[in-house]
């Protein structure tokens, strides 16, 4: 998943250019400080945070509690849903198939995962594996992740099969684009060609080895007198627990749940190229690492917003299950990942052997962004700044803009104005050839819409104007979107479409890609 984060963001984790004499080679003195203004001002109950440095592991520690209300602290060992950084996990899956000669990262997908088809028939055919985990597929940003986010009863080869029914955005291999879907397919190569499914085969050839005892790759394992840590949001503005959001039908995209201690093996066996530390034996080959940690795609590099200006980055690309960008002049590899109340961040410095792990319990990413440039300076030398005040007001600023867009959208709307249709005309079923079935029905002299594979989908059909409503979500962790009809000359309902009403709506709620037309009567 994604790194959840407004599409804006996807590509602007920007980085220092400058070469710069290097520091001390140890942790910031003022790291408990720093972490705990970080998680004051961006409101995040529990962080834990993890440095290595060659071959070690010199930091590890976990900072406040592990649900709001509640004393429980978070340790070491707490875990974590650690998002989109599932995604290296499942390339390095992959890995170990190409060292073991089951395949090679250049063959075609369809030959390794039956049924496998896109929309295009030449991209059917030219997918190759290594493609899966670079975006650029051709699929636009986050699209088709609304059949596992939020939570579906689609299954991982019903995901699968859809693919066929997602019209690119734009021409295959030009685009950088994240999505989702992709990683979920490769996963299901690793289960057809090893014959274990994906979570067993992480399990067994990636947890188990490593010694990530307590790393799992599904939530229906929690368990309150477990060691978890507890999704936050902020619902209608104020911070609190939410319940978790089962990822299984999406897991090689994000499902892992992990903890400081685990990860920190997972970061030296990166740093060490795949070899065990301490050991002769490897996890996947050192040739392997460099081709996950090669540039695979172009991400183009937007202007750092002002007051960020001094991260302002020169190059950036993705690997494979890797994003790859500059700071002060070292390459970093990192990842960002999020699911429902939780946001997380992985950096590796692989020039200073210097490796990265922040969990948080809420959704700022700014929270953990703070933190690490703190750190990263603190080894790599040179001028810093408050990043913790620095991301505040960039972030104050983009939520006052946002809610500027969304007032004059509220103020400019025709609201006296009335639907061309009774209300009752628009009520039926619907079908969108990659989501499947939708309902509208009349309730209590309003509309409601029903997206039935999405258990928490159900939205009131607020009047906004003319022909488009407000989807209104009963379940407030939802993202609001505009519903617009559009009809026919004989004045019946042809299609509708979608949009999020919040400029700053997370990506996966991608209803723009959605469109809806009045299902055949039986």
């Amino acid at each position: 998943m994604r790194s959840r984060r407004p599409a804006v963001y996807v590509t602007l984790l920007v980085f220092l250019l400058t070469v710069l004499p290097l520091s001390a080679q140890q942790p910031p003195a003022d790291l408990d400080d720093y972490v705990a203004r970080s998680m004051k001002t961006f409101e995040v109950p529990g962080m834990a945070v993890a440095i290595v440095k060659d071959g070690k592991v010199v930091y590890s520690k976990g900072y406040g509690v592990r649900k709001l209300g509640d004393s429980a602290p978070v340790d070491e060992n707490t875990l974590f849903g650690i998002g989109s950084n599932t995604k290296a996990f499942t390339a390095a899956a992959l890995a170990t198939l190409v060292d073991a000669g089951k395949i090679s990262w250049d063959d075609p997908v369809f030959e390794r995962l039956k049924g496998f088809e896109m929309y295009d028939p030449y991209v059917s055919k030219e997918m190759r594996i290594r493609d899966l985990l670079c975006h650029r597929s051709g699929l636009g940003l986050g699209e088709g992740d609304l059949m596992f986010w939020p939570h579906t009863t689609f299954t991982r080869d019903e995901v699968v099969y859809r693919l066929r029914f997602l019209k690119p955005a734009t021409s295959f291999r030009t685009t950088y684009a994240y999505n989702n879907l992709m990683f979920l397919t490769a996963g299901q190569v690793v289960a057809e060609v090893s014959g274990q499914s994906w979570d067993d085969y992480i399990k067994e050839k990636i947890f188990a080895p490593l010694g990530m005892n307590n790393s799992n790759t599904s939530n229906s394992l929690f368990s309150p007198s477990g060691n978890w840590a507890y999704p936050h949001s902020k619902v209608d503005g104020k911070l609190q627990v939410i319940p978790f959001e089962n990822l299984d039908n999406a897991g090689p995209a994000g499902s892992i749940n992990s903890s400081i201690a685990d990860m920190s093996k997972w970061v030296l066996l990166q740093l060490n190229h795949g070899k065990f530390p301490g050991a002769e034996n490897r996890l996947f080959s050192e040739r392997s690492s460099n081709t996950m940690w090669a540039q695979q795609m172009i991400v183009p590099v937007r202007p750092a917003p002002e007051e960020i200006k001094v991260l302002q980055a020169h190059f950036a690309g993705y690997g494979m299950g890797w994003g790859l960008r500059d700071y002060r002049g070292r390459k970093l590899v990192g990842h960002t990942g999020g699911v429902a109340g939780f946001v997380t961040r992985v950096m590796l410095v692989p020039e200073e052997n210097l490796g990265v792990i922040i969990l948080t319990n809420a959704e700022s990413d700014i929270a953990f962004d703070s933190v690490l440039y703190h750190i990263l300076d603190s080894y790599l030398g040179g001028s810093t700044i408050d990043y913790i005040a620095a991301f505040k007001a960039m972030s104050d600023k983009d939520r006052v803009e946002a809610d500027e867009v969304m007032a004059k959208a509220s103020q400019s709307r025709a609201a006296e104005s009335k639907p061309s249709l009774p209300l009752e005309k628009y009520s039926g079923d619907y079908t969108d050839p990659w989501y499947g079935k939708v309902s509208i029905k009349q309730e209590n002299g309003g509309l409601v819409l029903n997206f039935e594979r999405t258990p928490k989908g159900i939205a009131e059909l607020q009047r906004w104007q003319y022909d488009t409503f407000k989807a209104h979500w009963r379940d407030r962790t939802v993202e609001d979107a505009f519903v617009t009809f559009a009809l026919k000359p004989d004045g019946s309902i042809d299609h509708f479409t979608m949009v999020a009403v919040s400029p700053l709506a997370d990506f996966s709620f991608d209803y723009q890609d959605l469109y809806f037309t009045p299902a055949a009567k039986k």
